[in-house]
């Protein structure tokens, strides 16, 4: 059996190895390594040394991504092949719908999508460029992404795209620690469906909005394309590598940041603001009334 020394001691050489801030890795390793040393993870049992180590992590660097995380099911230590990665996350993709839980019109040619995973765009584009079909009749639209947890920055800028006119708006840029480079993120030019134009956008958000969700409601917001309407976002805009660190417990180590090319940040730790701040139970009715009103 895996002892807590070991599972802390893994976990924190892939910390330092891999977080996309190495300025902070030495002040999380002794942090980490004082609180085991003050005996705070003795009698706990993993799932709740995962809680505390968490917490412990995140007060020394607030960051919502950094994480140690428990399952019930044990998982293999070697490294998955990589077409075993993919085939396991594009079967769970599809049973997802990628993302798509509904498309529906609603009363005054309202569009609505309920959104709750960003699909990548080499797996989910088909059936994002459906919604959009099916969307793309109606005079205004919804974007429910309460229950949005996150998904893939090449999913998150297909969704971008269809709401600008071709390939030239800057949507986000991502640099990588690892190869010590930036990528940058613009609309795409071609599209599967008809782009959704000249209409008013709103997007439902709550405290559950997270990760691809965020980047999608913070890139439409600075760029002035939509409405965001319900609570601010949890806050996390750093891509993650997720690497087992024992048989039950696998360490998430941000590798990456979102820079936007409008505002120079992201929404790590702050979340995104709504522009119209109401509970998100209320979300969908005060977005409605903000569209009947724009398009009345």
């Amino acid at each position: 059996m895996t002892t807590h020394h070991e599972i802390l001691e893994t976990a924190l050489a892939r910390i330092t190895a891999g977080y996309v801030f190495p300025e902070k890795t030495a002040a999380i390793d002794a942090a980490i390594r004082r609180r085991l040393n003050e005996g705070a993870y003795q009698d706990l049992d993993v799932r709740e040394l995962c809680e505390r180590v968490t917490d412990d992590l995140q007060n020394v660097c607030p960051d919502k991504h950094l994480r140690l995380l428990w399952a019930e099911e044990p998982q293999s230590m070697d490294e998955e092949p990589k077409d075993v990665a993919r085939a396991r996350f594009a079967r769970y993709a599809r049973e997802s719908n990628y993302g798509i839980r509904r498309v529906e019109q609603l009363d005054d040619n309202i569009g609505y999508l309920d959104l709750r995973m960003i699909a990548p765009a080499d797996l989910g584009g088909p059936a994002i460029a459906a919604a959009m079909r099916l969307l793309a009749p109606t005079e205004a639209l919804v974007i429910d992404l309460r229950q949005c947890r996150g998904g893939s920055p090449e999913g998150v800028q297909l969704w971008c795209s269809y709401f600008f006119a071709d390939d030239g708006v800057h949507l986000n840029d991502i640099y990588e620690r690892a190869t010590d480079s930036t990528r940058q993120y613009w609309t795409l030019g071609h599209l599967a469906a008809p782009r959704y134009l000249d209409r008013p956008v709103t997007l439902l958000t709550s405290d559950l909005t997270f990760s691809g969700g965020e980047e999608l409601a913070y890139n439409l917001k600075a760029l002035g394309r939509a409405t965001l309407v319900g609570r601010t976002t949890r806050g996390g805009a750093h891509p993650t590598d997720r690497i087992p660190v024992a048989p039950h417990v696998t360490v998430t180590v941000p590798a990456a940041r979102s820079i936007n090319p409008v505002t120079g940040t992201n929404w790590e730790g702050v979340g995104v603001e709504p522009d119209l701040a109401v509970a998100a139970g209320d979300a969908l009715k005060a977005a409605l009334e903000h569209l009947r009103k724009q398009i009345g």
